[in-house]
């Protein structure tokens, strides 16, 4: 699938100059751009977001490639300036100058009649890097070199992790033959008639979902029995609860509540219809029968809302997932799968989701949530939440402790 990637972010750049700019944009991004056209959004001298897109493979896919980035500016609040550049194989040498230097005066073109200020347009090929907009930038470019041994890479937040490539954060760990054993074991007690019940009551206030989800998010770099991690797998591989601890991944405890309530709800409902879950929840969206609660969870799932992830959840939930999908059995993996392309999706990694998505697809080509996220994500669609201006006040409440449902009983 054609591979999209947005980035969020506040810094301010005090690059003296292009090939300095040049030798930051991985810090930007978070990953080192590869046969990429990748665009640095900014508010005055403060970048906003990043925006990276393929390269297109043919001339004639320019034109629609260059409206999407234009229209994807448009939409991000407080944008006034951009920097395009293209990271590309081709050498100046065999392109005789400035490798996809149409699509770069296009992109130029498009923008500035956007009503943007681009304040610079540059290329990194294989071999030499150049702008587009400097007059005396000689035929052959500039030395690489002034890149890589740029002084302002020190100015870099160490705590950044640059990966090798967009798709990088879609990379799953070597397994854990250990730890592989000790969940599949656990899982085969789950399913189990005879062992299942004392298994469920050896996870304790864990057994229950929302509370499962919380457990798993509360701290980086924790270390999760196996009993708990085989649980939410299982969890994970039944539709209605993969999708609840989707959304209380992103948006907390508030949100999985209220989706963990709606999908038992959804459930008793298909039972006494005879309906699949698919089919009850298409035929209430067709005859308008969904209530303001199951259309506000499904404007989340699609990103038509302005209600921002918790980035920090969002980034400890991918961190477990990578692991537990490395480990868990192949007929388990499809759940969390889709859980983690929906996740880097909801930060705007588009190239990570297609990744997921791949793998997911790889292992059960007719998944109906894996070939709707193909469909959806792989249309370049984008949440509104990314084109929304950063609320202080963002990921408050998802971090509120406590249980509503288990109180109100």
């Amino acid at each position: 699938m054609p591979h999209r990637h947005a980035v969020a972010m506040t810094t301010i750049i005090r690059a003296e100059a292009a090939h300095d700019f040049l030798a930051l944009v991985p810090t930007l991004a978070g990953f080192r751009p590869e046969r990429s056209i990748v665009c640095v959004a900014f508010h005055g001298n403060r970048t906003v977001g990043v925006l990276r897109h393929d390269l297109p493979r043919r001339a004639r896919d320019r034109s629609a490639l260059v409206s999407a980035i234009v229209g994807t500016l448009c939409r991000m609040p407080r944008v006034d300036a951009v920097v395009p550049i293209v990271y590309t194989e081709a050498t100046f040498e065999r392109s005789r100058g400035v490798p996809e230097r149409a699509l770069l005066g296009l992109l130029v073109k498009r923008a500035e009649e956007a009503g943007f200020l681009v304040r610079d347009a540059l290329c990194r090929a294989a071999d030499a890097w150049a702008s587009i907009l400097d007059p005396n930038a000689p035929a052959a470019g500039h030395p690489l070199a002034l890149i890589d041994e740029s002084p302002v890479t020190r100015l870099a937040p160490h705590e950044v992790e640059v990966l090798a490539s967009p798709g990088a954060a879609g990379d799953l760990p070597e397994a854990d033959p250990e730890m592989a054993a000790a969940i599949a074991a656990a899982i085969s007690a789950f399913e189990a008639d005879e062992r299942a019940e004392a298994a469920i009551a050896r996870l304790g206030r864990n057994a229950d979902p929302v509370e499962l989800v919380e457990s798993l998010v509360a701290r980086a770099g924790v270390k999760h029995p196996a009993l708990r991690l085989a649980w939410f797998l299982h969890l994970a591989s039944r539709p209605p609860l993969r999708d609840v601890m989707m959304l209380q991944f992103a948006f907390g405890v508030v949100v999985g509540e209220a989706a963990y309530d709606d999908a038992m709800s959804s459930v008793e409902r298909a039972d006494r219809s005879g309906e699949t879950m698919d089919e009850l929840v298409r035929r209430e969206i067709a005859e308008g029968e969904t209530d303001e609660v199951a259309e506000l969870l499904i404007r989340l799932m699609l990103g038509q809302s302005t209600l921002r992830p918790d980035r920090r959840r969002v980034e400890r939930a991918l961190a477990l997932l990578r692991s537990l999908i490395a480990n868990a059995p192949p007929e388990l993996r499809t759940g969390p799968l889709c859980i983690a392309a929906w996740l880097a999706w909801s930060l705007g990694r588009g190239s990570a989701a297609g990744a997921f998505i791949d793998l997911a697809l790889e292992a059960e080509p007719e998944h109906s949530m894996a070939s709707l996220l193909h469909s959806f994500i792989g249309s370049g669609a984008l949440p509104e939440w990314a084109f929304s201006a950063p609320d202080r006040s963002d990921g408050k409440a998802d971090r509120r402790g406590g249980s509503a449902r288990r109180q109100a009983q």
